[in-house]
């Protein structure tokens, strides 16, 4: 089968190698879809922190499930996605219903060779029903999970003001699942075209340009002087995670979608006097895919306005790094696979 490798950072390459066989308790998917996400550009550009190099690249994934044993209630040939995070079940984690952060966790993608390939064996516990999902929408159930998982962490009540930074697909998914929860939806960027998208295409009554030179006099306009009582990154950018801090109401909840190299820094006296609660969100578990699968099966909400560019899996290489271009305007990419 014909492989996509990302061989080093910046330099992708076409390989065939052998097509998968099946083994006891795994599936084979024939790929369709591949959505590229902020990991996949990081890992291209040689900053994903648990990735290593070579790599067959993607974890959003759709398909048709062509083989498979221990499946059941799966018919061959049905549109299907999984979840590619690929956990023990012995752990301390596991054993406590996270397997999301699993301690031997391999995020196929990531620790293992993803779906940036024509075929892919997976567990068959991991198997998704599309439930009459289109492929698209299928490919976009795993980051949205990742945004419904941390709105989840966060435990984002009615009414309160849930401020989302950046708005990539990640931050749009948090958005979108923080709306339904009820909260009352800040997004801040320094992309203006995005936060446009996020007030034309999600409804968000708040955005904020963090290039605005009071953006602390702006979050206080919008909540009454309170500021927001939960903050969730989604940019990966240090940078942006250290200036958040400041932007965290007295009593509020700080969650970190995010993932960046360094080390994070913040004032303690600050942070104490606030009794902030930080906490890290990783992955989604199968109740964060089912929350979102049936929400897309609701229309509470209807991603495919994300999807701005698109390539043949035959031409990824040619379009992949303009893709890295904030200038080019691009939401979310997918590869194509018909």
């Amino acid at each position: 089968m014909k492989t996509l490798v990302c061989a080093q950072p910046r330099k992708f390459e076409y390989r065939y190698q052998p097509t998968p066989e099946l083994i006891k308790d795994h599936s084979i998917i024939k790929i369709k879809r591949v959505g590229v996400c902020g990991t996949d550009l990081h890992a291209f550009e040689g900053t994903q922190p648990f990735l290593s190099y070579p790599r067959i690249l993607g974890h959003e994934l759709s398909g048709e499930l062509i083989a498979g044993i221990n499946a059941p209630g799966f018919e061959l040939n049905e549109v299907v996605s999984f979840m590619p995070y690929f956990n023990c079940g012995e752990c301390i984690a596991c054993r406590s219903g996270r397997s999301n952060c699993c301690v031997r966790l391999q995020v196929c993608g990531v620790h293992i060779d993803g779906g940036m390939a024509e075929y892919v064996l997976v567990p068959s516990k991991s198997l998704l029903h599309a439930q009459g999902l289109s492929l698209d929408e299928m490919a976009l159930v795993e980051p949205l999970a990742i945004g419904a998982h941390g709105v989840r962490r966060a435990a984002v009540e009615p009414g309160e003001f849930v401020l989302v930074v950046g708005t990539g697909p990640i931050g749009m998914g948090a958005i979108e699942f923080a709306r339904i929860a009820g909260g009352k939806v800040i997004a801040l960027d320094l992309n203006e075209r995005r936060l446009q998208f996020c007030k034309n295409k999600l409804g968000v009554s708040h955005t904020v340009n963090a290039l605005e030179p009071d953006v602390d006099g702006r979050l206080r306009e919008i909540t009454n002087g309170d500021m927001p009582t939960v903050v969730i990154d989604a940019t990966g950018s240090l940078k942006a995670i250290n200036n958040a801090f400041k932007f965290m109401a007295h009593g509020g909840r700080f969650v970190l979608i995010g993932l960046q190299r360094g080390d994070i820094s913040f004032s303690h006296p600050e942070f104490h006097k606030r009794e902030g609660t930080l906490m890290s969100s990783r992955n989604a578990t199968r109740e964060d895919f089912e929350h979102v699968i049936s929400s897309l099966k609701n229309g509470a909400i209807r991603p495919s306005t994300y999807i701005t560019h698109r390539a043949s899996f035959n031409n990824v290489i040619t379009e992949f790094e303009g893709w890295l271009n904030p200038g080019s305007g691009v939401i979310k990419a997918m590869i194509d696979f018909d």
